[in-house]
């Protein structure tokens, strides 16, 4: 059976369009029932609309705070009664409201391999601080910001002459990869979170995730 994915967006929409693109090739059994932006102006909304996809626009700015924004948003998101909810770059820090509300079927994308770099910034952080490696972490969401336990991560080097522009590209390109395949065993029903820790197969992940078992 089909899952119902929601994505929630603040931007471009790459991640958006990686995930939208492995649904319509059959690589994720589900489809997206809608996607929401806390920006109007945010280009991951057209590519929604591009694809026939229910495209709503829901401005943080329009609410006095983030619990009345993310009430407000609970009550978009439930409008389509999704399986699963997945940040794209959405760029909010969300109540203990709201992920209480999706414990379990919350998924987060962030660059960088958690738990080193959590917040903002992370790839600029990580080169200036001169790390060798960086990459990407898919993971559940709790209430700690970027501190649910880790699902999947992707690792990619750092070369000396890479700028930021270098890096985020090589990240994004690995992004595009976990993502979708971490969404796709959600949907299989082979993912799960337990007791704050990530469970694949019935079997509980480290915690760096499922690409820890193969280095």
């Amino acid at each position: 059976m089909n899952k119902k994915i929601l994505v929630l967006i603040s931007g471009n929409g790459s991640n958006l369009q990686a995930l939208i693109d492995s649904c319509e090739q059959g690589r994720i059994n589900g489809s997206i029932a809608a996607v929401i932006s806390n920006r109007e102006d945010a280009y991951g909304l057209t590519r929604a609309k591009q694809h026939q996809i229910p495209a709503v626009a829901l401005p943080h700015t329009q609410y006095e705070n983030r619990e009345q924004y993310d009430q407000a948003l609970i009550e978009a998101i439930d409008r389509y009664q999704p399986d699963l909810v997945v940040l794209a770059g959405f760029m909010r820090i969300l109540s203990a409201e709201f992920v209480h509300h999706y414990q379990g079927r919350l998924l987060n994308i962030h660059p960088s391999l958690l738990p080193a770099y959590p917040g903002l910034n992370s790839i600029q952080r990580a080169l200036e601080a001169g790390e060798q490696e960086h990459g990407a972490s898919v993971h559940f969401v709790t209430d700690e910001v970027d501190g649910g336990p880790v699902i999947l991560q992707a690792k990619v080097p750092v070369f000396d002459e890479d700028d930021l522009e270098a890096l985020t590209e090589r990240v994004h390109y690995q992004e595009h990869q976990i993502y979708p395949l971490v969404v796709q065993w959600f949907c299989q029903e082979r993912l799960t979170m337990q007791d704050g820790k990530s469970y694949l197969d019935d079997q509980m992940l480290p915690p760096s995730g499922y690409a820890n078992s193969e280095d």
